[in-house]
């Protein structure tokens, strides 16, 4: 099959990604529980990244993760599942992956080509997100595809558009110009003249990477909440390893799908380099260790910028963690049906903390988290109503996909939530083991 290339290579560039392209390797018997998938490929920035990118994609979940560079070439070790917990054994599954994960050296976002993109980022509120649906379906604007995020009382938004009468990417800059003006408004509210931004974009970018970007350019890691919703926050710790130039992250939270994606895609918008790093899940629990450096090659050189590091790793993996009942909508495509759905949300003050909106041969599939107006738990007997009003056979209450993790003792001890001194302590013991796992030190006795 004749390779596809971006426009902008020319053959000299062409020729030397065809002599480093990414050795792939599947293993499928050598682990009880996992499939395992072994990378080699040369090392550059952002390299971690579109590998992680190309599981995550692919709805693989992350068991276990060890990653090392030396010199001029990356190493990178997954065992992974599906998000049942099961060993992928069909083959043209496994024939697939490889070839994604061949073509990571391209660095090719993948994002949806052919639509107008719209990006907001505003304070949440209430009833926000049926607003600006209302405005997109009065300008007669059809949703294709649509994420929405929420965090620290921000909200994010990127939303795949195209013209209800040409039925094709909006292209009239009156039109776009309008769009704009009109949701700028919207998100503006009564209190947020400053910080709401509308934006069009033209770049084809990864929807979920650009998400993390805007909630980091809005600073929603400085922001506090009006409550707090999150009851297990992630552990972040950083430490420099002063004798090896490092500085050490690590990393105790519930574990999730696409945890590691959302970890290593900001540190690498922060403009850091993982060098090392170590990703172990067990039960409901997931522990990360990284060795990272400045593009300069240098370690974290300041307390406050410390500070800033564990702010934003502590944000990126908030943001998708999912907060409310998650609902599911399937039904047919019509115009308006979205502003119709969050209409009905909003009537029964029912707060939408993420969305993600899919539309597939002439199918809306469409998944909402609500809680109530204040973030609790919403009330099952609103919730019921809504299904009642959107019809019960379109709207259902949906479990989360399960992630099993099998038990397994370790010969250490996990760190626990306890006080931070035995915190830091077990945390310790894993960077003196990880360090001479990877033939950093001679001993970590």
């Amino acid at each position: 099959m004749e390779e596809e290339w971006p426009s902008c290579l020319d053959e000299y560039e062409k020729l030397l990604i065809r002599m480093s392209k990414p050795r792939v390797m599947i293993d499928d018997a050598g682990c009880s529980n996992a499939t395992r998938l072994m990378i080699d490929t040369e090392r550059k920035h952002g390299i971690l990244l579109e590998a992680v990118q190309v599981l995550t994609d692919l709805n693989l979940s992350i068991k276990k993760a060890y990653i090392c560079s030396d010199g001029r070439w990356f190493m990178d070790v997954f065992h992974v599942t599906d998000l049942n917990g099961n060993k992928l054994t069909d083959e043209s599954v496994l024939g697939y992956i490889e070839e994604s994960l061949e073509t990571v050296h391209y660095g090719i976002s993948r994002g949806i080509e052919g639509l107008t993109a719209l990006e907001l980022t505003g304070t949440d509120r209430v009833g926000l997100l049926s607003e600006v649906f209302a405005v997109l379906s009065n300008l007669e604007c059809n949703v294709v595809n649509a994420k929405v995020w929420t965090h620290n009382g921000r909200v994010a938004s990127l939303i795949y558009l195209k013209d209800n009468n040409s039925n094709s990417q909006i292209e009239d800059s009156h039109k776009l110009n309008k769009i704009e003006k009109m949701l700028r408004n919207v998100l503006k509210g009564d209190n947020d003249i400053k910080s709401a931004k509308t934006s069009i974009s033209l770049a084809v970018t990864h929807t979920e990477r650009r998400l993390h970007q805007m909630m980091f350019a809005d600073r929603d890691y400085e922001r506090k909440p009006i409550i707090k919703t999150f009851d297990d926050s992630p552990v972040v710790l950083v430490q420099n390893y002063l004798e090896k130039d490092y500085s050490v992250v690590n990393i105790q939270c519930k574990d999730r799908n696409k945890l590691l994606f959302d970890i290593v895609c900001t540190l690498t918008d922060m403009q850091y380099v993982v060098f090392h790093a170590t990703v172990d899940t067990s039960g409901d629990r997931a522990y990360l260790e990284f060795f990272i450096r400045h593009l300069d090659g240098t370690p974290i050189s300041s307390e406050a910028e410390k500070q800033r590091v564990i702010l934003c790793l502590q944000a990126a993996i908030e943001r998708r963690a999912s907060q409310g009942v998650r609902l599911e909508l399937c039904t047919s495509d019509r115009k308006g049906l979205l502003a119709d759905v969050t209409r009905t949300f909003r009537e029964n003050a029912l707060n939408v903390t993420r969305a993600e909106i899919s539309t597939t041969m002439d199918t809306a599939v469409n998944i909402f988290y609500v809680t109530d107006a204040i973030g609790n738990p919403a009330d099952p007997k609103t919730i019921e109503s809504v299904r009642q009003k959107i019809g019960l056979s379109n709207l259902k209450v949906k479990e989360l996909p399960l992630i099993y993790h099998e038990k397994v003792e370790r010969d250490e001890p996990r760190p626990t939530r306890g006080g931070g001194g035995a915190m830091l302590l077990s945390l310790g013991s894993m960077v003196r083991r990880n360090l001479y796992n990877l033939g950093l030190i001679k001993s970590y006795s």
